[in-house]
């Protein structure tokens, strides 16, 4: 997902001077730049996540997000749950890519790392039921954006 050089110009009085400068990328019929924060925590809230595990989590959903044509950005965590900043296609499901990745580590890091978890988690859970996702903006607040739809008129 190259970025696309795109000059952008509006004839109201919002400035999105910052639309500009941002990288956005290309599909087949559309430009986007869409980026989300995950964070998914680890069932009971264990403590488990050593330094070896979270590099070995972090390989994991960078691989998971190659296949899916998504991009992570950054990764990183506590002992108890990670946080990932990814950029993706607006063709990408949260919901499945989160069920991907949490599946995919799961399922990986209780085979690989099974001796150093399995006193502080039992069963075939590694990660709690849910998971938050929050939209990342690149400069532009959600009153920047209202007020300049609210500003729009026809020629």
């Amino acid at each position: 997902m190259a970025g696309l050089p795109v000059s952008i110009v509006f004839t109201n009085n919002v400035a999105l001077d910052f639309l500009n400068h941002m990288q956005l990328s290309t599909g087949s019929h559309c430009v986007f730049n869409l980026k989300a924060h995950l964070i998914f925590v680890v069932a009971y809230r264990r403590k488990v996540i050593s330094s070896t595990i979270l590099e070995r989590l972090k390989e994991i959903f960078s691989e998971v997000c190659q296949r899916d044509r998504v991009r992570l950005v950054e990764c990183s965590g506590e002992e108890d749950h990670v946080h990932l900043l990814i950029s993706y296609p607006p063709t990408t499901c949260l919901s499945n890519l989160v069920r991907k990745l949490k599946t995919i580590s799961s399922l990986k890091i209780r085979q690989e790392f099974f001796n150093q978890i399995r006193r502080m988690l039992w069963g075939k859970r590694f990660w709690a039921k849910g998971y938050c996702v929050i939209s990342v903006g690149d400069g532009a607040t959600t009153a920047i954006i209202e007020r300049y739809i609210k500003n729009q008129r026809p020629n």
